[in-house]
């Protein structure tokens, strides 16, 4: 196996926290923190579509470091996007402008299932683990690099409504009209997802995010039947295959926006996830109480960041206050916004770092 000599690493704080270790100050990243917010990223858009810039290694070490040069973060997160899984599985994805994610061919009906593919990850998504390495070598140990995935459901919600969706029905009555289909497509994706991340860690991230982020569809029930199993069952062989492959394991983050608390809890207590993300809708008391033995990653309304300044920075200064120092990770509850001031993002980060 190939040995990557990267840089020392500076500031471990966002490492130590999901491990459960002493920090010094709350580490605090933010979910898309390399985007449209940002002008640099917006220059370098005009010049570069979205996929091609999610597949040119050099390009996404670039769009990565942005936020990096330009704030305070605790942390880096590798520009990609969760839908070049289902592109490696064979389907068309584009990304057009004011509507987002658009799947021309979707999975109608489980007969459509037979056009799926199951990809070589090194070969057909190798990209993602040459910017990873490059990153890892350009940040120069500045701050810890994150990997991530789409989680199993999500990416079958994307890939049966054929985009984005405010109910998402045609996929959600597959579990209804199709279960057996529904478990054998959720298989599929989750052993892809489970080589992609092993593909990442090996590259060199150094901490694993898995966004479920259609968990605000699933009630109790459809949580526990159609994503917990397939969360854990990530969590699971990632770990055996680094071990098998002598890698040290890293840090794994699972993300399930919108889950009630009820899911985040079952969640939790499987262990599987070394850190839990919540988003806005939780209250900070809740999550300590309900969500025991992880660390909590959260959770400021993205809509918050359009406050002023002064009430930005005192908005996170409280969150940071109700959450403490010993297993909490801050970041906005899900991704920022593309109109989002920059001097808010400054004020989030100083308010955090106040604490």
């Amino acid at each position: 196996m190939e040995k990557h000599n990267f840089p020392v690493l500076k500031n471990d704080r966002f490492l130590k926290a999901a491990r459960g270790e002493e920090v010094d100050k709350i580490p605090v990243w933010i979910m898309r923190q390399a985007g449209r917010y940002l002008p640099e990223f917006r220059e370098f858009r005009t010049k570069h579509d979205f996929f091609s810039i999610c597949q040119t290694p050099e390009f996404a070490c670039e769009v990565t470091l942005q936020p990096i040069r330009r704030f305070d973060l605790d942390a880096s997160i590798i520009f990609s996007d969760i839908l070049v899984i289902p592109q490696a599985m064979g389907m068309t994805v584009e990304m057009r402008s004011a509507v987002g994610p658009v799947l021309p061919q979707p999975i109608a009906s489980p007969s459509d299932m037979a056009r799926l593919k199951k990809p070589d990850v090194e070969k057909d998504l190798g990209y993602v683990g040459e910017a990873i390495t490059l990153t890892r070598h350009k940040l120069e140990g500045k701050v810890p690099l994150i990997g991530f995935t789409g989680a199993p459901w999500t990416l079958m919600g994307y890939m049966i409504q054929g985009g984005g969706s405010s109910t998402m029905a045609q996929a959600r009555s597959w579990f209804y009209k199709y279960p057996q289909e529904s478990h054998t497509l959720l298989q599929l994706i989750t052993d892809i997802i489970i080589d992609y991340l092993v593909m990442q860690a090996k590259a060199g991230a150094q901490a694993l995010q898995v966004f479920e982020s259609h968990a605000d569809y699933l009630n109790d029930e459809l949580f526990e039947t159609f994503s917990l199993p397939y969360l854990k069952q990530i969590s699971e062989k990632v770990k055996l295959k680094l071990d098998a492959l002598n890698i040290p394991r890293v840090p794994m983050i699972a993300f399930p926006k919108g889950a009630t608390l009820n899911s985040l809890e079952r969640l939790a207590k499987s262990q599987a996830y070394d850190v839990i993300g919540i988003d806005w809708t939780i209250e900070p008391s809740d999550a300590r109480t309900r969500l025991t033995n992880v660390t909590v990653q959260g959770n400021m309304d993205p809509c918050a960041m359009y406050a002023n300044e002064e009430q930005v920075y005192e908005r996170a200064r409280k969150i940071a206050s109700q959450f403490g120092k010993t297993r909490y990770i801050a970041n906005l509850g899900h991704g920022i916004l593309p109109d989002t001031p920059i001097p808010s993002v400054e004020a989030f980060i100083r308010g955090i770092h106040s604490v």
